[in-house]
């Protein structure tokens, strides 16, 4: 390992200073970079870890973006992916279908819950998210509710980043630049329990307040004017709120009163992140609309996809009727070809079952943190969570913004990437360090996130 890192360290030398140059980093503040720090280049992956152009290894406690399940350095879908391009590389899905299209298809269709059999390629996430909601509008004009337009959505929620994707997502901080955006979205409380203190230890009476929030914001909207509710199964963004017991069914409940459309934006938690195929599967709901992307092929080609029910594919199988919408390179052939392999992988590996059997060794292990000062709640579920930090555990106290700014990109950031792992330390919400590594870890990786969790939030709280 050390020597292919070496060797990769000569031949790219000048990796950072070009990148600097040239490559413009998404979310990324580039003068951070402005002769003061190296822009970071990974060169390689093998199974839960990365090696950077010096050749030190991380551990990927990210999973790259939520995406790479079954770990990096797969061959058998590289040779998936080289097969088909020699085959057919590329063909779009306008008006044509090319085989792995519908082979993969049919693939998803067969472990979606209920009726969801139809499935739309996309690009990514956010073109899966922009999808359904375009769907909706159109799906309830043919049906003669043309007023039916507006989209709920959670607070501090993140759906993408394309205009419509963005209108939907609750992070006033990344809206503001682009307004005006798309009109017609309304947030609603997300299901932090830690953060709702009126509800003392009632987890259940949380949850009920938490949907029937859903359901008193479709009645001030007026419910003949909202066509869909955007919920994830694990909110992400905020730092891993799981839902309380009986919440989804209660929505799916107000939903189904109202006529309107549920969305589950599965982008991050479909395909064993939660240890199902889908995070509805996992709480038990049943949702009109699926969106995901990220593990479907394990990062390993991009590709996205909107599932929706027989109901509403149904006014456009008939007559004159189309969906106009669609993408070039959506349903890729040698994209389709990637995730059937992945999908092999999750198979043969039992991917789901293993981490169904580590999450709870997973979560032991980062709970052993919460005698530290600084943490203060510790969330999530499968191998997503997410470890709130504070400043004072008796009240709940949080950072200041100048505080957040020394503590999370001051040093946090650093000092766990310098550690040798690589997750989130964010605050779109309260300050939070995010975990959400690749599906194939086992102890050893556990063990290993959770000392040099120890270490650096230790040092972290002295700082302080």
């Amino acid at each position: 390992m050390t020597g292919m890192g070496s060797e990769m360290n000569v031949g790219d030398a000048s990796l950072s200073e070009r990148a600097q140059r040239h490559l413009w980093m998404h979310f990324t503040r580039l003068g951070s970079y402005d002769g003061h720090h190296e822009v970071p280049v990974m060169v390689r992956g093998e199974g839960a870890y990365v090696w950077d152009q010096h050749g030190k290894r991380y551990l990927d406690g990210l999973a790259g973006l939520f995406t790479s399940q079954i770990g990096h350095g797969r061959t058998e879908l590289a040779e998936a992916a080289a097969k088909q391009a020699a085959e057919l590389a590329y063909f779009p899905l306008w008006s044509y279908a090319h085989p792995r299209a519908v082979e993969l298809a049919e693939r998803i269709a067969s472990l979606a819950p209920g009726d969801l059999n139809r499935i739309f390629f996309t690009s990514g996430g956010s073109e899966a998210v922009e999808s359904a909601w375009k769907l909706a509008r159109q799906y309830f004009r043919v049906m003669g509710q043309p007023w039916r337009t507006k989209v709920i959505s959670r607070n501090i929620a993140y759906h993408g980043t394309s205009m419509g994707a963005l209108s939907i997502t609750g992070i006033p901080a990344l809206k503001t630049p682009f307004e005006p955006l798309v009109p017609g979205t309304v947030r609603v409380p997300n299901t932090n329990f830690y953060r709702a203190p009126e509800h003392g230890d009632d987890l259940d009476a949380f949850g009920r307040w938490a949907a029937d929030e859903i359901d008193r914001a479709i009645e001030r909207e007026g419910p003949e004017t909202v066509a869909a509710v955007y919920l994830e199964p694990v909110q992400n963004s905020g730092g891993c709120f799981p839902p309380p017991p009986g919440y989804f069914e209660r929505v799916r409940q107000i939903c189904d009163r109202h006529g309107v459309l549920l969305v589950s934006d599965e982008v991050i938690c479909a395909f064993g992140r939660l240890g199902e195929w889908f995070g509805a599967q996992r709480y038990g709901y049943l949702p009109d609309i699926i969106t995901v992307a990220k593990g479907l092929t394990s990062g390993y080609a991009p590709l996205g996809a909107m599932i929706a029910t027989d109901r509403l594919v149904e006014p456009f199988l008939h007559g004159d009727q189309s969906f106009t919408h669609g993408f070039t390179f959506a349903g890729h052939p040698v994209s389709c070809a990637v995730s059937m392999a992945n999908l092999d992988v999750f198979e043969h590996d039992d991917i789901l079952g293993h981490v169904r059997a580590t999450e709870p060794s997973f979560r032991q292990g980062l709970e052993t943190l919460l005698d530290l000062p600084i943490v203060g709640d510790i969330r999530g579920a499968g191998f997503f969570y997410a470890i709130e930090l504070v400043k004072d555990k008796a009240t709940k106290e949080t950072f200041d913004t100048s505080e957040r700014e020394r503590l999370l990109r001051g040093f946090l950031s650093g000092a766990l990437f310098d550690a040798g792992l690589i997750c989130r330390a964010d605050d779109r919400g309260d300050p939070v360090v995010q975990l959400s590594p690749t599906l194939i870890c086992g102890q050893e990786e556990i063990d290993f996130m959770v000392d040099v969790l120890r270490s650096v939030l230790s040092e972290a709280w002295h700082r302080v």
